[in-house]
């Protein structure tokens, strides 16, 4: 009996269910009620007639086997052979009804058994294809009735030639090969059908993926703008603030401001072009310029004191150039993003800067200002610079806390492992 179990097309999606062009890969699901294209079922593929076509042949040649049988029993009336090979050829005729109802085909084939001889290939048939397109449950009941039944139709219309027993066994065999086979044809079905579905699983699944992964490089290239920025954009507001409440600063000042202002934006551009180069290139290491590291501290502070800024560096790190270049990379941004902050909301207050570790300590990073002098005019901000930060350290390994201190002031406090 020919297999068919593959279907010569991949399946098409519409949002809530897989329809197949072979109809009898439509016909697998439980109940028989996945619809077709606008409500119909799918017309059968010329692999489908194929398979139809050879199920009927078979169906006719054990029929004209067994009609030859009945003909030549003389325990047979003519009339009750007649009535046989009728049934038989209605029944090798219903066969072509067996992916619309493999179930009521298969039971009533079971029933017309003890009546027609004849019509037992197409009971053959039929039993396949309950194996095939309904759940065991339907298999369990018809297929035990018609092996229950087989005995009796063999007492009433015994085998010419054969044993009462041999005939029972063989015709028993006959018809658990038929049902096993259409088992093993929608077990073989269900494997592709759900190695489908892993493979369509697993390709969305990759783009979910790859979408998680372009956010989370969007957002980590965010967070570096906004340090890198965030510096440069707040001199610049400073110097220029400066310009503007002081129309009677000297010329040397005015001169030494626009200088810083200049020097500034020159630098911003510079990293913006360092960010824009990561995007394009996709890898961090393709920028322009090197990223800055543990050992850059002191070109940081000496920036922040020409601006204006009251800074002590206290550098106490045992090994410095065996720091490693992200976490003194990370260090250099909570040391930056720390003067950043101390500039806009504590303008004129000393702030002290400590950096302290050994290999195997960790790193130790300390940022502080006292309360600032006066009212402090409001300055825009988010205070996202501070979240990414501690994003940065949690992923470094390490951890970030900030907050006011006792005194009024502000400390920004982060530990970063090494070795």
């Amino acid at each position: 009996m020919k297999d068919d179990s593959t279907a010569p097309h991949a399946p098409a999606f519409t949002g809530r269910r897989w329809l197949f062009p072979s109809a009898v890969i439509h016909e697998l699901d439980a109940d028989g009620t996945t619809p077709g294209r606008a409500g119909r079922r799918p017309r059968r593929t010329a692999r489908d007639w194929v398979v139809d076509i050879t199920c009927f042949l078979i169906s006719a040649l054990i029929g004209l086997a067994s009609a030859e049988t009945v003909s030549g029993d003389p325990g047979v009336p003519p009339g009750l052979a007649v009535a046989d090979q009728v049934l038989g050829a209605l029944a090798c005729a219903a066969v072509w009804l067996r992916r619309r109802h493999p179930v009521a085909l298969a039971a009533t084939l079971t029933a017309l058994g003890p009546v027609s001889v004849t019509a037992g290939g197409a009971g053959l048939v039929a039993l396949f294809t309950l194996a095939v397109h309904r759940p065991f449950r339907y298999v369990a009941w018809i297929g035990g009735a018609s092996l229950a039944l087989i005995p009796f139709v063999l007492w009433l219309r015994p085998e010419p030639g054969l044993p009462y027993a041999a005939a029972v066994v063989l015709t028993a065999l006959l018809t658990l090969s038929a049902i096993g086979w259409g088992m093993f044809v929608r077990s073989k079905r269900q494997l592709m059908l759900s190695l489908r579905d892993r493979a369509r699983r697993a390709e969305t699944e990759a783009r979910l993926r790859a979408e998680q992964a372009q956010r989370l490089a969007r957002e980590a290239i965010a967070r570096e703008m906004h340090d890198v920025l965030a510096h440069r954009l707040t001199l610049l507001s400073v110097h220029a603030g400066a310009l503007e409440f002081r129309p009677d600063a000297s010329r040397e000042e005015i001169a030494r401001a626009a200088g810083v202002i200049r020097e500034s934006a020159h630098e911003a551009l510079q990293d913006l072009r360092e960010i824009i180069g990561v995007l394009r290139a996709g890898e961090p290491d393709d920028a322009g310029r090197p990223q800055p590291t543990l050992g850059a501290l002191d070109t940081l502070v000496a920036e922040s004191r020409q601006a204006g800024m009251k800074v002590t560096l206290v550098h106490q790190v045992a090994d410095p150039a065996a720091v490693p270049a992200s976490v003194g990379r990370t260090a250099y941004r909570i040391v930056q993003e720390g003067l950043t902050n101390a500039r806009k909301h504590a303008p004129g207050a000393e702030v002290t800067v400590r950096v302290l570790g050994a290999r195997g300590d960790g790193l130790t990073v300390l940022v502080a200002n006292p309360a600032p002098d006066g009212d402090v005019p409001p300055v825009p901000g988010s205070g996202q610079g501070l979240i990414g930060l501690t994003e940065r350290a949690t992923l470094a390994g390490g951890r970030l806390e900030h907050g006011p201190r006792g005194d009024g002031g502000f400390e920004v406090r982060a530990w970063l492992p090494w070795g």
